[in-house]
């Protein structure tokens, strides 16, 4: 046999109920203590923000002062009274015109760091302020509805206590109501019972006194009978009202428990993330991400305007060129570089022969000299040619030197997840003491060599 299910009482549930109200409240409580902390960092993030690039300002204005300087320091000199003819005759070459540009871009960047100075301190700052200005004032102004909110979801709860309390009472009534009307309904029917035995075991009499008797017990048989059933009828009439209204209760209980869940799946479902999405973030991410692009627009410029400045520079470096730098400047001094005129012939007393004689007895000595020469430069010939493919090999090896592509120090800006620098290999070989000191010593001995060679070379 089934065990009788156990029913719970009223205390009970009362107390599950007030159980799972007590942690819907202090859920709720935790849920603004949340949102508090969650608005005080937010407003913390804009000021570590703001002091973050009021401090960056300083630096670049501080960098744009240094730069304006060293390049105010150099051309200043260049202006100078005496180098004006210097820079009048030099300013097409291409090193000074790679100088010119170095210190244009110099000037350049100092303008540029002041530009992002300024908008640091009068674009973005403002920004983070109005964001948070912004998000203190809708916060405030959601908490005030997140907290009328809870309190309508907190009215519904208690409603739901009370139309709860309600249908306890009712039912509790009808329970009564019923087993009232069972205990006259088993009254009547014992009553009735013992009348039919009475009747059973009454025993013949005498025919006036048995008639009297049985006139007399029907007549207090049928008056226990109407009283019980008049109890009954009173039994039965209150049980039917208090079951209607039962069961009206239970009806406005579970119509209200249906509301109160939808209140509540309301509250967690759609209006706790339309709170924080439409009040507590109304507009701030979309700010911030304004404020943080005008960051990376003016650092992104700053980079195009340096990199316009550097392809200008590396313009002028590819240009380099000695060649035409030499005609450059023999051109500007032609009247230093130009060859002189010719040495003419100057007869003395009269000698008018300005050319050679091969009369005799000259001429046999003028034939023998001439062999002499030409054997002689048949000889410097062959000695020349072998010293000038040791100048061309020595001058090789120095242009080999000088124009090693030693430049690129990319490795030196990778960085680790640690964000530290990474060595190159050309700052552990090339730059190190011992390496430099080896190159400079090898470079000055080949040029000493070359420069020997070259003075004692004839042609």
């Amino acid at each position: 046999m089934t065990s009788p299910a156990k029913f719970k009482k009223d205390k009970e549930i009362i107390a599950e109920y007030d159980t799972q109200v007590k942690e819907i409240r202090a859920q709720l409580t935790e849920q603004m203590k949340c949102l508090d902390q969650q608005c005080e960092l937010r407003v913390q993030l804009l000021q570590d923000l703001q002091d973050f690039f009021r401090k960056k300002a300083e630096i670049e204005m501080d960098y744009s002062r240094n730069l304006e300087k060293l390049a105010e320091r150099f051309l200043a000199k260049t202006r100078s009274t005496k180098d004006q003819q210097f820079k009048k005759d030099q300013n097409v070459l291409s090193p000074v015109n790679c100088w010119n540009l170095l210190l244009n871009q110099v000037k350049r960047e100092s303008r540029d760091h002041t530009t992002l100075s300024d908008i640091y301190l009068n674009n973005i700052i403002p920004r983070f302020v109005q964001v948070s200005e912004d998000s203190g004032r809708l916060f405030k102004k959601s908490k005030e509805v997140g907290q009328q909110l809870q309190d309508d979801l907190m009215k519904v709860l208690n409603e739901l206590y009370s139309v709860m309390k309600t249908y306890h009472m009712y039912n509790a009534d009808s329970i009564s109501a019923q087993s009232k009307l069972k205990e006259a309904e088993k009254q009547e029917e014992k009553q009735i019972g013992k009348s039919v035995k009475q009747e059973d075991r009454q025993t013949p009499r005498s025919p006036d006194s048995t008639s009297n008797v049985r006139i007399e017990e029907k007549h207090v048989r049928r008056s226990s009978v109407k009283k019980i059933e008049k109890m009954k009828e009173k039994r039965q009439a209150k049980y039917t009202e208090n079951k209607l209204k039962a069961i009206k209760a239970r009806n406005e209980y579970l119509l209200a428990l249906e509301a109160t869940n939808a209140s509540v799946f309301k509250y967690y479902i759609h209006d706790l993330s339309d709170l924080i999405d439409q009040c507590c973030d109304l507009g701030y991410h979309a700010s911030l991400n304004r404020a943080l692009r005008t960051f990376l627009s003016a650092e992104l410029n700053l980079e195009q305007s340096k990199h316009e400045g550097l392809d200008a520079i590396e313009n002028a470096v590819e240009n380099l060129d000695a060649t035409s730098d030499k005609q450059r400047l023999m051109e500007m001094y032609n009247n230093v570089f130009c060859p002189p005129m010719k040495f003419e012939f100057q007869p003395h007393m009269g000698d008018m022969a300005s050319q050679l004689c091969a009369q005799q007895p000259v001429q046999s000595e003028l034939v023998q000299r001439c062999q002499q020469l030409q054997s002689r430069l048949s000889t410097l010939k062959i000695e020349n040619e072998e010293v000038k493919k040791t100048m061309e090999a020595t001058l090789q090896t120095i242009q080999d030197i000088v124009t090693i592509e030693d430049f690129d120090v990319s490795d030196c800006f990778q960085y680790s997840n640690s964000m530290e620098s990474v060595k190159s290999t050309v700052s552990e070989t090339f730059m190190s003491k011992p390496s430099i000191a080896k190159r400079r010593a090898n470079q000055q001995e080949t040029e000493q060599f070359y420069f020997t060679v070259r003075q004692g070379c004839c042609w």
